[in-house]
């Protein structure tokens, strides 16, 4: 008994009383200072943000010029992206955390009716992917919302399950499982894998820490696993882009399947150590497709170099970093969740679009986060930064900083 009364006053310890002081983190702890997480996150938000804009300028010139418009329009459009997403990150940041665990479901309805519509002639193909709505004026991605609500819905509705599942069994799951799936699938069927991907490292991630049953775990890996072999095996394009990056471009191939990445391999190698400096990369002179969108951390190797390319990693890592910390030291185990989930869509998506750069993987199409071209990853991501910020401001030493500031 007495065991837990103690088990109880840890987890519920007031934020006037924490258990480290902040005066504590000294030498290498200084990097599980809170402060310093919560800071160094939004620092790391502002610094790629404000990186992205300037190289989706520098990338988009030739290609905004080649169309006859003006070579500072895609520059605009993003900008305007950032401010829709820095007031909808402003608004995630004050909703309390009560909000979005009871909203959570209403997100994910509503993604999946936005997604379910990409199916009726408001859908739009990019690229292949029946993945986008035309609204006249602009086209925007539901999946980028998808990830959003997953990420937010996930984590209260298992952590609510896990509580049922010694009475229930497995069927304790069985709700969100099914709409997880929906999620999934319809993300699946407009031939989005790459989105699909992202969303399953999220449930993932979800489900392994609310402690989901090992072997019904296992049997959900391996379903995962073949059904993205069936649907690389199903489509010839597809299947034709894995055999591309893992066996070697033929003549013809370097014209077509592999034409992309290797261009992408071209821009990085040009790069060097230092790069060939802002504005002067060959490679956007239209023989990169999609230089400033899925491809652009090509040329910033190109144009920065290693040390360009070093410093956003870093950014990247920066971000992990501090949410892995702040989740294991906050008590609320929901929030913890949530900041897994964030970390594994922010930096997963951020290290698969760099491996398709750098030809680790298939082309998948997945923009780097805060960086790529494209309003939709843009004003999700910078919500998604706002959610976190919030959700660090419950931390005790946090939250106890603000108030004494």
């Amino acid at each position: 008994m007495a065991s837990t009364d103690t088990h109880k006053r840890k987890a519920y310890r007031a934020p006037d009383k924490p258990s480290l002081e902040i005066a504590d983190y000294t030498g290498w702890r200084s990097l599980l200072n809170p402060l310093w997480c919560y800071h160094g996150f939004r620092m790391a938000v502002v610094g790629l943000t404000c990186f992205g804009l300037i190289m989706v300028f520098s990338s988009s010139t030739v290609t905004m010029a080649a169309l006859g418009k003006s070579p500072f329009l895609q520059l605009l459009n993003q900008g305007a992206f950032c401010l829709i997403g820095l007031v909808l990150g402003f608004v995630a940041l004050m909703m309390p955390v009560t909000f979005w665990k009871r909203t959570g479901v209403f997100f994910v309805v509503g993604a999946c009716l936005l997604q379910a519509l990409t199916f009726t002639p408001l859908g739009h193909d990019v690229y292949g992917n029946r993945g986008w709505l035309d609204l006249g004026f602009t086209t925007i991605q539901p999946a980028e919302f998808m990830k959003f609500a997953m990420c937010i819905w996930l984590p209260s509705s298992l952590h609510a399950c896990s509580k049922m599942y010694h009475k229930k069994g497995i069927k304790a799951y069985a709700a969100p499982l099914v709409l997880y799936a929906i999620g999934v699938a319809l993300v699946m069927g407009g031939r989005d894998l790459g989105t699909a991907m992202i969303l399953v490292f999220i449930g993932g991630v979800a489900f392994l820490i609310v402690g989901f049953p090992g072997k019904w775990m296992g049997v959900g890996v391996l379903g995962a696993v073949v059904m993205v072999g069936a649907l690389a095996v199903s489509s010839p394009n597809r299947l034709r882009r894995i055999l591309a990056t893992y066996g070697d471009c033929s003549a013809a191939d370097a014209q077509s399947v592999c034409y992309q990445s290797i261009h992408a391999k071209y821009a990085i190698a040009s790069g060097g150590f230092l790069g060939l400096g802002i504005g002067n990369s060959r490679e956007k002179w239209n023989y990169l497709p999609a230089a400033h969108n899925d491809f652009i951390f090509a040329i910033i190797g190109e144009e920065t170099g290693f040390v360009g390319c070093a410093i956003v990693l870093l950014f990247f890592a920066i971000l992990a970093w501090c949410m892995i910390v702040i989740a294991l030291q906050v008590t609320d185990r929901y929030v913890a969740m949530v900041l897994m989930c964030v970390a594994i869509w922010i930096v997963g998506q951020a290290m698969v679009n760099i491996g398709v750069v750098v030809g680790v993987f298939p082309v998948l199409g997945v923009p780097m986060p805060f960086v790529s071209a494209g309003g939709s990853s843009m004003i999700m991501c910078l919500t998604a930064a706002g959610l976190v910020v919030g959700l660090m401001r419950s931390q005790p030493q946090i939250k106890q900083s603000r108030q004494s500031a």
